[in-house]
């Protein structure tokens, strides 16, 4: 069965949760990024923020380090560290340019809900930059929820049946 299949199963069946594992093995993590970028983007799903701090609240302190990480790579570490009112600038030792899990794990998802939507706010693209870094860790995925994995699917399929 190919990923078409796999998509269309998942999104007419009404449970994408069921499926997702298997989606995760048979797209690319491209195909996988661009189908969160679609959901965290959509007006039918909690704001790009509330996302990502809600993945952050479920993931290991390394993965929480790399999207932080990540967010730091696309607006640069003075625009980062100023984002939040300085939450992220207080974790960061002077010069410090990346986040250590250690440091991560001091952060709140709240905390890291207020850098996200600050980051939006700064540099439209991160929400692709940080789908991006979601799709390497599939089995976060499934804590979105219903409704975004449903976006995120139906995304796929389309970027899928185009190709």
């Amino acid at each position: 069965m190919g990923l078409l299949d796999i998509l269309q199963q998942a999104i007419s069946g009404n449970n994408a949760d069921a499926h997702i594992d298997q989606v995760t093995q048979h797209a690319s993590t491209g195909e996988i990024g661009a189908g969160l970028a679609a959901a965290m983007r959509s007006n039918q799903t909690p704001p790009f923020g509330d996302m990502v701090g809600q993945l952050f609240g479920q993931s290991s302190p390394t993965q929480q380090a790399g999207v932080l990480n990540q967010i730091l790579a696309t607006l640069g570490p003075a625009a980062a560290s100023a984002l939040a009112g300085g939450v992220l600038g207080r974790v960061l030792q002077p010069g410090q340019t990346q986040v250590t899990p250690d440091q991560a794990s001091q952060l709140s998802p709240a905390q890291v809900t207020a850098i996200a939507a600050h980051a939006e706010e700064q540099h439209a693209g991160v929400i692709d930059e940080v789908s991006q870094f979601y799709a390497q860790h599939s089995g976060l995925i499934k804590t979105l929820g219903g409704a975004a994995l449903a976006i995120a699917l139906a995304k796929m399929k389309e970027n899928a049946t185009r190709g």
